[in-house]
This record gives C-alpha cells, sequence and structure tokens, in this order.
C-alpha cells in the first residue's frame, strides 16, 4: 500500500514535465504550424485540382497536374538547367569555400581585411550583385569584353545566348555564396586543436597528408551542414534571374522557383504551380531524410 502514493506522484511529476515540455514546444508549434505545415497542406491540396475561371470553377483532378508537368518539355529542360545549377555551384562554392577560410586563418599580412574582402559580397542583397554583374556582361562595354578585347576576341552576349546564360548565372552566385560559407569553415577551423598540427609535424606527416587525414575530417560535420545549405540555396535562389536573363533565352537559364513563380503569377496556373512545389518540398524532403539518417552518422571524426 506504501508504494500506491509513490507511483501517483511519480505519475503526477511525469505529467507536469510532458506539460513543461509541450509548453515550450507551443511557440515553435504554432509559427511552424502557420508558416509551414498549413501552406504545405493547402499547396498539396490545390495541386489536386483544375485551373478555375470565372466562367468553369475548378475540379478535382487528382494527380493530372503532375502528369501535366512530366509531359511539358520545359520541366525536363528547367529540371535539367537546376542540376546543372546546383552540381556546379555546390561543389565549386564549398571549395572556395574552404579555400579561402584557410587562407584567411592562417597568419598572414591583413588578415581582417582579407576576411572582410571575402565576406563583402554577402552583404550586398543578390538584386545589387546581379546589378552589380550586368557591368561585367554587357556586351561589347562590359568588363569581360573590354578584356577580352585586348587578346583579339570578339564581343559577346553573355547573357543573350543559350550557351553561356546559365554559366553566367551560376558565376554570380558562387560569387555571392562562397563568403558566406567560408565563415563557417573559418569558424570550425578555430575550434580545431593546433596540438593536433604539432603532433602531426612531429610524426612526419607533411601539409598535405594533414590537410587530408585530420583537417577535412575534422570539417566534416560543417561540410554537410554547408553542402544541405547551398542546396537549398540552388532551388531558393531566383533573385538574380529577374536582372540578369528573366529565365531566358528559350529558357536555356529558367531554374525551377523562377518557373514556378512564373506559372503562378504571371500565367495564374496555381495548381501546376503547386504541383511542381510540392515536387521540390518532397525532393528536399528525400534529401533531409538521407542526411539525417545516413550521412550524418558518418561525418564524426573518430
Amino acid at each position: 500500500m506504501g508504494d500506491q502514493p509513490r507511483n501517483d506522484l511519480a505519475a503526477i511529476q511525469r505529467r507536469k514535465l510532458a506539460l513543461y515540455g509541450w509548453m515550450l514546444m507551443a511557440p515553435s508549434l504554432a509559427l511552424l504550424s502557420l508558416f509551414a505545415f498549413y501552406p504545405a497542406i493547402a499547396t498539396f491540396f490545390g495541386s489536386l485540382f483544375t485551373r478555375g475561371t470565372t466562367r468553369r470553377p475548378s475540379s478535382f483532378a487528382g494527380f493530372e497536374n503532375y502528369l501535366d508537368l512530366f509531359a511539358d518539355p520545359t520541366f525536363w529542360t528547367v529540371a535539367g538547367n537546376n542540376l546543372i545549377y546546383a552540381g556546379v555551384t555546390i561543389p565549386v562554392s564549398i571549395i572556395f569555400a574552404l579555400i579561402m577560410a584557410l587562407w584567411a586563418n592562417a597568419h598572414i599580412p591583413a588578415r581582417s581585411f582579407v576576411r572582410s574582402a571575402y565576406f563583402t559580397p554577402t552583404i550586398l542583397p543578390m538584386i545589387a550583385a546581379a546589378n552589380l554583374w550586368l557591368f561585367f556582361y554587357t556586351p561589347d562595354l562590359g568588363i569581360i569584353d573590354r578584356i577580352t578585347g585586348f587578346f583579339g576576341a570578339e564581343p559577346t552576349n553573355w547573357l543573350g545566348q543559350p550557351e553561356t546564360a546559365l554559366a553566367a548565372v551560376i558565376i554570380v552566385t558562387i560569387w555571392k555564396e562562397a563568403g558566406f560559407f567560408m565563415i563557417f569553415y573559418l569558424a570550425a577551423l578555430q575550434t580545431i586543436p593546433p596540438d593536433l598540427r604539432e603532433a602531426a609535424r612531429i610524426e612526419g606527416a607533411g601539409r598535405w597528408t594533414y590537410t587530408r587525414r585530420v583537417l577535412l575530417p575534422l570539417l566534416m560535420p560543417t561540410t554537410i551542414f554547408v553542402f544541405v545549405n547551398a542546396l537549398i540555396n540552388s532551388i531558393k535562389l531566383i533573385d538574380h534571374l529577374f536582372i540578369l536573363t528573366k529565365g531566358g533565352p528559350n529558357n536555356a537559364s529558367k531554374l525551377i522557383l523562377y518557373w514556378i513563380w512564373e506559372m503562378a503569377f504571371a500565367y495564374f496556373d496555381r495548381p501546376h504551380a503547386a504541383a511542381m512545389t510540392m515536387m521540390v518540398l518532397l525532393v528536399l524532403g528525400i534529401v533531409a531524410i538521407v542526411q539525417f539518417r545516413l550521412v550524418e552518422k558518418r561525418t564524426h571524426y573518430r
């Protein structure tokens, strides 16, 4: 009989702790429900209906909007553009960010100035950065054509031809993002004990061996974090497209989010835009699962 009051007291304590936990989670749950869960659910249901007009209201279409996207050649063009865009900007930005962080972390003259110079593009809004790069890409008058003109090269419409438009957009993104990712690598480098470098030197390890066997494994959690951010940015960045190419010429530089905006607000085809949005969320969800279930378990140095 004496155990019953203790069990009741323990149950009350567990309920109190559970209540405290829900109270602490309530603000975050409210914000997520308002700005993440509800919009995602509403978008999913919106993708299952046809586009309505004043004469013909929308009707349930099932997954017909998704099938229409797969049958649209523009979908495959835009998806291919985004794959190329992500496949180039993500690794190149990470490599440049790591190189800049290693240099900015070294004992060099004017180290603070170097760090500020690398980080300056990150401070600029993407619209301002795109307008700045227009001075580089303008045919015949831009800085690039002025430099290549000294070597006898003909002026090139970098943003107006399909062969170079996407590459020009990619260069702007790398220039803008590398300095931002450098900050994370720089912070991670400053947490690595200097004793490891001294121990490696005593063992006879050179700079490359130390970097490959010690430094890069220790930076792997930061690399995964930067990779996920770079992947998200490769899908969500569209500001510079409004200034540089508007997705042209002939969809050569059009990316997924710009196409979604175009369908929803330029062509008022919101059901297909909602379907495309759900596919993007599905891909990002798969990437998140792979990161947390598989990759993150192998990132820590042992």
